[in-house]
C-alpha cells in the first residue's frame, strides 16, 4: 500500500497571504488549488500551478461554495444543478492554468463545507459526481460517508483521504471549525500511522473508528502546517 501527502493551497487572495505554500510544496505530493470561491484569484492560481509544475508536484482542483468572505465554511442552501455548474465554472479556470503549463488535473476535491454537506447529503454528493463526470477525474473523500458510496455508484474513481491536522467527532465525522489550530506534529503523525498499520481514525475523546487511507491531507492554513507535514512525511515514509 502507498500513500501520498495532499494539501490545500493557493488560498492567497489579492494583497492577503495565507499558507507557506512556498514551504509546503517541498514536502507534498498533491496540490488542492483553490479556484476562487472560497480563497484565491487568477494571479495566485497560475503561481501555485507553476509552483507546483516546478516540485513535481500533482494540482487537483479545491472548489467551494460561494463563499469568500467566510472561506467555505458556511453551508449554504444550493439545488443540485447549481452546485455542479459552480463546480464546472470553478474546475473549469483552473483547467485553463494547467493547460498553459502543459499539465493535467489530476483530482478533484472539495473545499469545506461543500465537502462536508456532499459526506451527509445525496444531492450535494451527486452534483459533485456531475461536474466530476466532465472532466473525468477521481474525488479525494472520506471512507464511511456518501463520498465513498455515492461516488463509487456513479463510477468515479474514489481515493481515500485521512486528516492529519483536524479532530474528528466520536464514529468518525470531521469537525470543521472556521479557523484551523495549532496541532503537536508528533501526535498527529502517530494518527497517521495508526490509520495506516491498524485501518483506526482517533476521535477527539480518544476512541477510534475504522478508515481506509490512500492519501493524507495537511491544510496550509494550519498555524504549524510545516511542522506537520514534516512529523507525517518522516513518519509515512515506509508507505510513501
Amino acid at each position: 500500500m502507498t500513500v501520498t501527502l495532499n494539501c490545500d493551497m493557493g488560498e492567497s487572495f489579492g494583497l492577503y497571504r495565507l499558507g507557506d505554500d512556498a514551504g509546503m510544496m517541498p514536502l507534498i505530493d498533491a496540490a488542492n488549488v483553490a479556484c476562487g470561491f472560497h480563497a484565491s484569484d487568477p494571479d495566485h492560481m497560475r503561481k501555485t500551478v507553476v509552483s507546483a509544475k516546478t516540485h513535481g508536484v500533482k494540482v487537483g482542483a479545491h472548489p467551494s461554495l460561494p463563499d469568500l468572505q467566510g472561506f467555505g465554511r458556511r453551508e449554504m442552501k444550493m439545488s443540485r444543478q447549481e452546485i455542479a455548474n459552480s463546480v464546472i465554472y470553478q474546475v473549469g479556470a483552473l483547467v485553463g492554468f494547467l493547460k498553459a503549463e502543459g499539465m493535467h488535473l489530476n483530482h478533484i476535491k472539495p473545499h469545506g463545507s461543500l465537502y462536508g454537506m456532499a459526506a451527509r447529503q445525496e444531492e450535494v454528493a451527486h452534483a459533485i459526481c456531475d461536474a466530476a463526470e466532465i472532466f473525468g477525474v477521481p474525488l479525494f473523500g472520506m471512507t464511511g460517508t456518501l463520498h465513498e458510496t455515492v461516488y463509487q455508484q456513479r463510477g468515479i474513481p474514489f481515493t481515500a483521504e485521512f486528516y492529519c491536522d483536524l479532530d474528528y467527532a466520536p464514529g468518525g465525522a470531521l469537525i470543521v471549525t472556521r479557523e484551523h489550530d495549532a496541532m503537536d506534529p508528533d501526535v498527529m503523525a502517530q494518527r497517521c500511522v495508526r490509520a495506516l498499520t491498524d485501518g483506526k481514525g482517533t476521535a477527539a475523546d480518544g476512541s477510534f473508528f475504522p478508515v481506509r487511507c490512500e492519501t493524507i491531507c495537511v491544510h496550509s492554513d494550519t498555524p504549524n502546517a510545516i511542522d506537520i507535514a514534516k512529523a507525517v512525511r518522516s513518519a509515512i515514509a515506509p508507505w510513501h
